[in-house]
């Protein structure tokens, strides 16, 4: 600090003094919640830069934060705390089963059966995050992808709410939400050259964009890559933990199998999509890509909304849910739903 400042502040008068260094606290901290925004696409970090090692517990986020957090998988209220849940039921070929009323299903809490308190099937609007590979690797990939995704999109209902994200060694909000398919379209032809993979960092990153949005309660993340982390400050834990949270999302992960996808580079995306209630797929060609992202849509708009209320003393660590359906006699059916949560978070 140089004299003169020195003088100023000691001529300052005290309460302009603590008002002051208050402010340059509040700035440090902001500082240090945000440690990694969404550089735009037109200012890439240089190399050297990128490659710089990461602080382990700094996660990464695509925008600054924007309001009150919400969620449409599991959502707590302030006078009721209410868990929803959003369920897909399918037999033993799995084809979809709809028409089933309340009485089919059973929640159960940690082995507890819960009453469930409300219960509807209706193709709600949705939030969603198109989070795409955008390595080099996905290049040649990607023409066919973004038909497929633009083809769910137009399948999906009109009133869904979608932003895009492209990721290789950073996630990139190429379009926040909207709802105009040529603004879409526009954002996935984005290309990198970048060989790199923070795909748990992108999706860390996304599903916190998708908490953002205030107007849709339901939330669901579509995942497209061709290869397994390598460079995420976020691990597959801390993932899959922030998706668990009450305000996660739903996430579908599409891995295509005929380049770097590993076998832990699948299992990692069974284990993101089957935690949420989605599903994963390893189409064998780019031509079975549209034909999965098409059901999806069907999926997302023929689910199953379930609440009850656990009441307060369910404590603060990790609730495992169950859902049973029972359907028409000498049938089983399976029910594709979240397999559990964190409690204790509220919304406004």
């Amino acid at each position: 600090m140089s004299l003169r400042s020195r003088s100023l502040l000691r001529s300052m008068p005290r309460a302009m003094l603590i008002a002051a260094m208050a402010v340059v606290l509040y700035g440090t901290a902001r500082a240090q919640e945000d440690p990694m925004g969404l550089p735009p696409r037109t200012s890439e970090p240089p190399p050297s830069a990128q490659q710089e090692p990461a602080p382990q517990n700094s996660a990464p986020s695509i925008t600054p934060a924007q309001g009150t957090e919400d969620q449409g998988r599991f959502v707590f209220r302030k006078q009721v705390q209410e868990v929803v849940l959003h369920a897909t039921v399918v037999d033993d070929t799995g084809r979809l089963v709809m028409g089933l009323d309340g009485n089919a299903f059973s929640i159960y809490q940690n082995g507890q059966a819960e009453a469930i308190t409300s219960f509807r099937r209706e193709d709600v609007p949705v939030a969603m995050g198109i989070v795409i590979d955008n390595s080099g690797s996905m290049r040649d990939k990607r023409a066919k992808v973004n038909q497929a995704v633009v083809n769910l999109v137009r399948a999906s209902n009109s009133q869904d709410e979608v932003f895009v994200v492209n990721f290789s060694q950073t996630p990139y909000l190429d379009q926040d939400f909207t709802s105009d398919v040529k603004l879409l379209q526009t954002a996935l032809h984005q290309v990198s050259s970048k060989g790199s993979t923070a795909l748990y960092d992108a999706v860390v990153a996304s599903n916190v964009h998708l908490r953002n949005n205030q107007r849709l309660d339901k939330k669901v993340l579509l995942l497209i890559t061709d290869g397994q982390d390598n460079m995420s400050r976020e691990t597959l834990q801390d993932a899959l933990r922030k998706l668990q949270s009450n305000k996660g999302a739903t996430l579908y992960a599409i891995g295509l199998t005929n380049s770097g996808l590993t076998r832990s580079g699948r299992e990692a995306l069974q284990s993101l999509a089957a935690s949420t209630g989605g599903a994963a797929y390893f189409p064998q060609s780019l031509d079975e890509v549209d034909s999965i992202t098409r059901s999806i849509a069907h999926d997302i708009r023929s689910q199953y909304t379930l609440a009850f209320n656990p009441g307060p003393n369910i404590g603060t660590g990790y609730q495992r849910i169950r859902v049973d359906v029972r359907g028409p006699a000498h049938t089983h059916l399976t029910v594709r739903t979240r397999t559990g949560y964190y409690p204790g978070e509220t919304v406004k």
